[in-house]
């Protein structure tokens, strides 16, 4: 849980996650959105890999980032779990 909320804790990688909601991404594609380095790009990419939110699918010479629902889920029951009162 700790690293999906350092996931989220950047500008940068909430941005990707929104662009991902439209469809699959090569890391090209993403990296043309911004005015960074492509290293800085694939850097953040690692860290929402890591965190389980995208996903990854090498075809040939690219990589196309996907985001990974199932996460997303997880993080919702949890979050509402806090929202429940006790009788």
């Amino acid at each position: 849980m700790n690293l999906l909320f350092k996931a989220l804790n950047d500008a940068t990688r909430r941005e990707i996650l929104e662009m991902l909601k439209k469809g699959d991404l090569t890391a090209g594609d993403i990296a043309d959105q911004f005015s960074m380095s492509k290293p800085s790009i694939s850097h953040h990419l690692d860290l929402l890999k890591q965190a389980g939110l995208v996903e990854s699918l090498k075809q040939g010479q690219y990589i196309y980032y996907s985001l990974n629902t199932t996460v997303m889920d997880e993080v919702v029951k949890w979050f509402i779990q806090f929202n429940k009162k006790k009788k």
